[in-house]
């Protein structure tokens, strides 16, 4: 399947230090982990689908770095890549995700009611909450490397369990590709639609190819639930709503997300998982919950405090625009979101989102008046 000189068999008439990237000016994860050795070892093997070595880091050869966040690049094309690459993905899983090594275990929790709080954070300040997370659906390979006919077959199995859903989850799919332009960019205005794929990471991964072929967007009537086919991943499931009342937005997640998950194990297609990297994605920096739970706060004091960026370590939280994960910050508002994904439950993650959310905008009315913070400041998480 020769989208992308990737799959080039002659270069394997060349020695490896002929084929081997010049990463001098490069700072990802990838580059970091990627040795002459490993590149040996690992450059002649590939996946049973085809995936190989130079699939998994084209994106991290193109795209030397990002200037707001230190990206993975690398990306597996199927479940097994990250078995057939492990030598390559054990060391950038241990960099990305402090330390979780290949022995570790993942834990898996989707239990709302073992959520304390999150139900008071002030809206003043608050402004939305939301929580999301990938599937990959076993028997297909991976956005990066699916075929057309993989790819539609997962719109369909998706579709077909979506439109069976009921009660607050009751919605309907919209295919991008019957959608008017002006359509599309209302989805994206609002936050509901991913962009169309001008991400250099996303271009060179391989995920744009035949776009827009079987994408497309589902939500539930409220559009509080929505899921998006075939992006990033095979499924990106968001729960949303405004003002500060991550309680029931983390709830809706979590009970959407199990019916979602009963329907498609029905049908023999369950979710990629196992008890070394949790939920398996596309990405590495998604493995284990996958979950993002975030919030748009308004910060305009405490982020101009020298310790906020400190802080925001402590909490085990991270900062990024509200336009996501290319924009920077918008006047005061941020959007703020736990930093962690493996290693750690879906509840943890989405508890210290609310434990460390209440604490700045309890420091930030506190800078209001005038005050200081500096007993504010929480040891490290």
């Amino acid at each position: 399947m020769p989208f992308g000189n990737t799959h080039n068999k002659f270069k394997l008439n060349y020695k490896p230090e002929e084929e081997y990237p010049d990463l001098t000016k490069h700072n990802n994860h990838m580059a970091k982990a990627l040795t002459l050795d490993i590149y040996k070892k690992l450059r002649d093997k590939e996946t049973p689908s085809g995936f190989t070595l130079d699939d998994v880091i084209q994106t991290g050869v193109d795209n030397p770095g990002h200037p707001f966040i230190m990206t993975v690049g690398c990306v597996a094309g199927d479940e097994e890549s990250y078995h057939v690459f492990k030598d390559l993905f054990d060391p950038i899983i241990h960099d990305r995700h402090g330390g979780y090594k290949p022995t570790d275990k993942h834990k898996t929790d989707l239990n709302h009611e073992n959520l304390k709080g999150g139900d008071d954070l002030d809206p003043h300040y608050v402004l939305s909450s939301r929580v999301r997370t990938g599937r990959s659906i076993k028997g297909y390979t991976l956005p990066p490397h699916c075929s057309r006919g993989e790819r539609r077959a997962v719109e369909k199995l998706s579709v077909e369990a979506l439109n069976s859903l009921t009660g607050e989850f009751k919605g309907k799919y919209y295919p991008l590709k019957s959608m008017t332009e002006q359509e599309q960019q209302q989805l994206i205005d609002d936050h509901f639609l991913f962009d169309k794929p001008v991400s250099p990471l996303l271009l060179a991964s391989g995920m744009a190819r035949d776009w827009p072929d079987a994408r497309g967007i589902w939500h539930n009537e409220n559009k509080t639930f929505l899921v998006w086919v075939n992006e990033e991943d095979h499924l990106r499931v968001i729960s949303m709503e405004k003002g500060g009342n991550m309680k029931e937005v983390f709830r809706r997640f979590c009970v959407g997300l199990q019916k979602i998950e009963e329907i498609f194990k029905k049908a023999g297609h369950p979710f990629m998982w196992n008890e070394h990297l949790g939920y398996v994605l596309t990405c590495p920096s998604n493995l284990g919950t996958g979950l993002r739970g975030g919030v748009h706060v308004k910060l305009a004091h405490l982020s101009k405090h020298p310790k906020f960026e400190e802080i925001l370590t402590r909490l085990r939280l991270q900062k990024r625009g509200t336009g996501g994960v290319d924009t920077a910050a918008v006047g005061s508002v941020f959007d703020v979101s736990n930093a962690d994904r493996l290693g750690s439950s879906e509840v943890e993650q989405v508890q210290l989102v609310v434990d460390g959310v209440k604490l700045m905008v309890e420091m930030e009315k506190k800078l209001e008046k005038g005050g200081s913070i500096d007993d504010m400041i929480p040891a490290q998480k």
